[in-house]
């Protein structure tokens, strides 16, 4: 199976609705633009900063369907799928094939608290129920199951499951996941945009990263600067995006990465309720640091 793609820096994308919550077309189109400009290696439809809970099936699927026909080839395109039952999962694994989309990532059964070996079985029938590559997704801050070194080991033999992308914020968890997979060309993404670099050293592939919506070049900036052997530079660019990224948790999730984008001067329209925005004294905040990195060169 062709892995070769999986790599660099891939933004979870927003999700632009209207009034409806329904998929605004031309905006989505707009971002997958700017971040596709600013030097992203990937995109990700349906991530938890795509708001995918909040969307009916059918508009699940038109979003993807709309990514795969606009990126065109430009980049890989992959998609979050974040159900609850094996069932679930699988028909929108089916979607996400038959969409057009590189590569899968899933997340472990919110609400549920099923075993390591219910948890295994799960991840295995998804990933098997269709050819593409597959990634876990480890986010246990917000589904409340923590992926063990234990059992990403285990879900690392099936035969595509070929990485996972890391939220937990554990750095030992991470490069024990690493170290127990490094020799089965197993790809680990960093989750936590704060720890890009620390990530990378530790043998990440790349960064999942909802920062990139705002400012791919600053993202891409780490990554880039990390793979020619400037550590100093790259160390540099990540603390210059790291007041970005705690901006972030300011408000409830995921509605400053929405907001941050709209003060950048698009128009991504409003989070999908119960989600509304982030107040008038936090998007001050926000616009101080999106001013320095205007100043900077970033936006």
């Amino acid at each position: 199976m062709d892995t070769s793609f999986i790599y660099g820096v891939v933004p979870p994308i927003i999700t632009p609705v209207d009034e409806n919550d329904c998929v605004d077309e031309k905006a989505l189109r707009e971002i997958i633009d700017r971040v596709i400009d600013g030097g992203v290696h990937g995109i990700l439809v349906h991530g938890s900063n795509g708001e995918f809970y909040g969307l009916e099936y059918e508009e699940q699927e038109r979003a993807i369907k709309i990514a795969v026909e606009h990126v065109n080839g430009r980049v890989p395109v992959y998609m979050g799928i974040g159900a609850i039952t094996t069932k679930q999962c699988i028909k929108r694994a089916k979607m996400g094939y038959q969409a057009g989309a590189q590569a899968l990532t899933m997340l472990p059964p919110m609400f549920l608290a099923p075993n390591e070996e219910e948890l295994f079985q799960h991840f295995k029938e998804v990933a098997e129920s269709t050819p593409l590559p597959f990634l876990l997704y480890n986010n246990p801050g917000r589904v409340g199951i923590k992926l063990s070194a234990n059992l990403v080991e285990r879900l690392a033999d099936v035969p595509n499951i070929v990485g996972m992308k890391d939220t937990s914020g554990d750095m030992t968890l991470f490069a024990e996941c690493v170290r127990r997979t490094r020799d089965k060309g197993f790809k680990i993404f960093a989750g936590k945009d704060t720890m890009i670099l620390a990530s990378l050293v530790y043998g990440a592939v790349g960064a999942v990263a909802s920062t990139a919506n705002v400012a791919p070049k600053l993202v891409v900036e780490i990554y880039d600067k990390f793979m020619a052997g400037d550590i100093k530079g790259a160390l540099e660019a990540q603390y210059t995006l790291n007041p970005l990224r705690m901006a972030f948790d300011l408000a409830s999730f995921p509605v400053v990465t929405k907001d941050a984008v709209n003060l950048c001067g698009l128009a991504m329209g409003k989070s999908i309720l119960p989600n509304t925005s982030a107040s008038e004294a936090i998007k001050d905040k926000l616009k101080a640091i999106l001013k320095d990195l205007k100043d900077k060169g970033y936006l």
